[in-house]
Parts: C-alpha cells; structure tokens; sequence
C-alpha cells in the first residue's frame, strides 16, 4: 500500500502541474514553508523563498492571460514545453524513496500524465474560445485553478484515492482529446471552405481591370 501511496503523490503532482504548474509550486512552497504541510524531503526545494517568489510572480501573470480570450490558448501552446517536463520531475522527486528505477518510470509516467491534463485543458480552451463572450474563459480559468489546489490536498491527505482518479483521468483524455482535435479540424475545414466560396463568387472590382 506505501508503494501505492507513493504512486498517488507523484502522479497527483504531474496532473496539478498540468492544469496549472505555478499555482501547483506556489501553494506547495507556501504551505510547506509556513509549516501547514509537511512536504517529502525530497520536494523541500519548493519552500525556498525564491522558488515561491518566481511561482507566484509567474501565477499571477497566468492569472491575467488565461482569462483573455486567444491570449490563454497561445500561452497553454508555449507551456507545452513547460508544464509537461516539470509535472514529470515533481513526479519523478516524489518517488525518490523508493528508489532510482521507481524514479525514472514516475518520470515517464508523469510526463504522460502532465500532458494528459495539459492537454485536456488546452483542447477545452479552443472550445471555449469559439464563443466571444469572456465570461466562460473566466469561469473555466478559476474552476482549473479550483481543481489544481483541490488535486493537491487530495493527492497529499488521499493518494490512494489520487491514483485512481488520474487512471480513470488519463483514460478519458485519451478517448476525449482525439474526437475533439477531429471536431475542430472539421470546423475550421468548413470555415475556410466558406470563406474561399466567398472569395471566388465576389466579382472584382473595376479598379482591378
């Protein structure tokens, strides 16, 4: 079961850091430095001051572009790079105890989960950036930063409960991202067929003969 429990961390920590890394580091260094959370020793390099300075410094420019519509599907696309590798080194961290082989399969797997919820979360944002109203950005933005703290007490009071929430998780993504990718290159297919129809039936005007 401990090893189980390990498990739980480590994959809990990728799937928060896929929704949202910075929140993810800054609440963890806040709350382990204060002392409201004991932290595995092996992660107490998020309580420095300087890790959680950057972390919140960085959230809070999240905070603003993810309610932006356009603005918040172009910042998930740069943090591919970002949100990914790191959810896969807290993973691997979080199984340092167990021991080298343990920490690069946590690595893999983290990664894998950091993409999951990443990704889950990007596709969703192009959805809801096909509506011009801001309000819904702002309503998903708050639910995903929710869900991250939220993933975090779970995964660090339950973690048994956290590993088969991000089984269960990652099967979804891998059934949902696929259809809705399919979805929106159909949609944009018909966009720009439209639009070359408007195109070509617009006659030209004098001044270009």
């Amino acid at each position: 079961m401990e090893a189980v429990s390990y498990i739980g961390t480590a994959m809990g920590l990728a799937w928060a850091s896929g929704v949202n890394l910075y929140a993810t580091v800054a609440v963890l260094g806040i709350l382990g430095a204060t002392g409201q959370m004991e932290l595995p020793e092996e992660l107490s390099v998020l309580t420095n001051d300087a890790v959680i300075m950057v972390a919140a410094f960085m959230y809070f420019v999240e905070f603003i572009a993810d309610k932006t519509p356009g603005v918040d599907s172009a910042w998930d696309a740069v943090h591919t790079f970002v949100r990914i590798p790191a959810g896969a080194i807290l993973a691997s961290q979080a199984m340092t105890p167990v021991g080298e082989e343990a920490q690069l399969i946590a690595l893999l797997l983290g990664g894998a989960v950091s993409a999951s919820s990443h990704g889950t979360k990007a596709v969703g944002r192009l959805a809801i950036n096909t509506s011009p109203e801001p309000l819904t950005n702002w309503a998903a933005s708050i639910s995903e930063d929710i869900a991250a703290v939220g993933a975090l007490w779970v995964t660090f009071n339950h973690p048994n409960v956290m590993a088969g929430f991000v089984i269960l998780f990652f099967l979804f993504a891998l059934w949902m991202i696929p259809k809705l990718f399919r979805a929106f290159r159909a949609m944009f297919s018909k966009i720009a067929s439209a639009f070359n129809q408007k195109n070509e039936a617009t006659p030209p005007s004098p001044t270009d003969s």
